[in-house]
């Protein structure tokens, strides 16, 4: 059984404002933002607490190459305008987790230089 449950929260004007804006982009309540954006928190690994091996493993995270390819070909046809609504839902769904899986792999990689696992990033420019 799925039961919601309703709570005042207070939220930073620029936050509020992120969330807003995030909502009206994709066409979606702001209360489904926050929630969404609560949640994502709430279950994502705790890069800080993860062990060494833990943590070069995500910073090694990529998409599924199933993934990839689905994401890929939704893009071409939404630059075509040829995406439905459920193509675009999907296209989002996708998006969503790409950006979330890139934050993680950023987080990760800052822990990792921080534990001196791996070097900066600026190493490797040269």
């Amino acid at each position: 059984m799925n039961m919601n449950e309703t709570i005042t929260l207070e939220l930073p004007a620029e936050l509020a404002a992120r969330a807003r804006a995030v909502a009206a982009a994709t066409n979606r309540r702001f209360e489904e933002v926050v929630a969404e954006w609560a949640g994502r928190g709430a279950i994502e690994p705790a890069i800080e607490q993860a062990t060494d091996d833990e943590l070069l493993a995500l910073c090694d995270v990529s998409l599924p190459t199933a993934a990839q390819q689905e994401l890929s070909e939704l893009l071409a046809g939404n630059r075509e305008s040829q995406l439905d609504a459920s193509q675009r839902r999907r296209l989002d769904e996708l998006m969503a987790g790409y950006r979330q899986g890139l934050v993680q792999k950023a987080r990760a990689w800052r822990q990792a230089v921080a534990r001196g696992l791996k070097p900066p990033l600026s190493d490797h420019a040269a």
